[in-house]
């Protein structure tokens, strides 16, 4: 608008023209009759889709800053009535404090105070920001629900294929992908607004702010997914989160699955992992649920399992101590590769102290945890009670 404005009048100012100008019967246009024409040309090309949330403010300033007094309560409150439909519409602030700041301009009085006009704008336009800070803020609020219960429904697997796909992109999110959901748990439960998810969000979208991802909390863990492609954005999302949280998180990733269906198995892997892991003892920070598909092998018929549990290490509930601590020295052997020293180490035992308790196993269970042929038996019902939580829990006929 200036630009246009001031770009006229060097022609007009200047030059041999202006010097001596033509006598004839056509008169030079005059610059103060071009000026509102080219005022109101860009400008309110510019100003026009915000002109409904700009009606009567020419008047307000007008009428006040020639009084100087202040405005009245409908006033105000008109000006808030008109921020609150600006921002229901979603137009931006900084357009929006534009326009009004040109309308003010073209309409206050010339011979009104200065001063007087900016103080009716300033408060003109400090009602009008009440009205769309409440309003946005309100806005935000439902988006924000609509974005968790979009969420919410993709990992249980809710509503219609179709119509999560509609919805996926308002959220810039395409569904037509195979994705893999990777989840994290800490020590505590989290919610969106606690520093650890703001700052894991923060490292997240400043990296990958161009890829199309979904970050959230859920149930106390954080939950991030990601196309399957982009295996890079998860365990990122695993290392960031492992480093907010001091070194106390455990993430765990899905396997790839396509459709709206596909994440929330994909989600449900990754909390399986996470229990498995806490069953386990694994104290891992990044798990991957196709690493570990021998498990839900394992507890898919639990009834077989609890027999093998029974039948097995069973007689050890019978020995000193209780079961606990025979189970301890097992899973610490199969876990070091069956190195005697290495067990030994982990339990801050001596070697012959080890051994010995390998052979009292052998001689309260009859299986021989040292022999290749007899070790596969044992260390799967090891596995076994860890699932089952045994001895915590007592073993029950499903």
């Amino acid at each position: 608008m200036q630009a246009t404005e001031y770009g006229s009048r060097p022609v007009l100012a200047h030059g041999p023209a202006a010097a001596f100008p033509d006598p004839g019967p056509e008169p030079m246009p005059q610059p103060v009759a071009q000026e509102p024409r080219e005022v109101e040309g860009p400008g309110a090309d510019e100003d026009r889709p915000y002109a409904p949330f700009l009606d009567g403010f020419q008047q307000i300033v007008a009428d006040a800053a020639t009084t100087g007094r202040r405005l009245t309560r409908d006033e105000l409150e008109s000006r808030r009535a008109l921020g609150a439909r600006a921002a229901e519409a979603g137009h931006g602030w900084r357009g929006l404090v534009r326009a009004h700041l040109v309308a003010g301009r073209e309409g206050r009085p010339r011979a009104a105070d200065p001063d007087s006009v900016l103080a009716v704008v300033e408060q003109a336009m400090d009602a009008f920001a009440d009205g769309y800070e409440r309003a946005q803020r309100l806005v935000i609020r439902k988006e924000e629900a609509a974005r968790r219960e979009f969420i919410d429904d993709l990992l249980h697997g809710r509503g219609d294929s179709g119509a999560l796909a509609a919805r996926s992109e308002r959220f810039g999110f395409r569904l037509s992908r195979a994705h893999a959901v990777a989840v994290a748990e800490g020590p505590e439960k989290y919610d969106e607004t606690d520093p650890v998810p703001r700052r894991v969000a923060s490292e997240l979208f400043a990296r990958f702010e161009n890829r199309r991802i979904l970050f959230t909390t859920k149930d106390g863990r954080m939950v991030c997914v990601a196309p399957s492609d982009q295996d890079d954005v998860l365990t990122h999302f695993a290392k960031h989160a492992y480093a907010a949280a001091g070194d106390r998180v455990q993430a765990a990733i899905g396997r790839p699955r396509p459709g709206t269906l596909g994440i929330g198995h994909s989600y449900e892997e990754a909390l399986n992992a996470l229990d498995v892991a806490q069953r386990m003892g694994f104290d891992e920070p990044l798990l991957r649920a196709a690493d570990m598909l021998v498990f839900p092998v394992l507890a898919r018929d639990r009834q077989a399992l609890v027999d093998l549990v029974h039948n097995v290490l069973g007689p050890l509930e019978g020995a000193r101590g209780g079961a606990e601590p025979w189970l301890e020295t097992l899973s610490a052997y199969f876990d070091t590769g069956c190195v005697a020293a290495a067990a030994a180490r982990r339990l801050s035992l001596s070697v012959r102290a080890l051994t010995y308790r390998l052979d009292r196993i052998h001689a309260l269970t009859g299986t021989n945890p040292t022999d290749p042929a007899q070790r596969y038996m044992i260390q799967t019902a090891v596995v076994g009670a860890r699932l089952l939580d045994w001895p915590t829990r007592p073993l029950r006929p499903v």
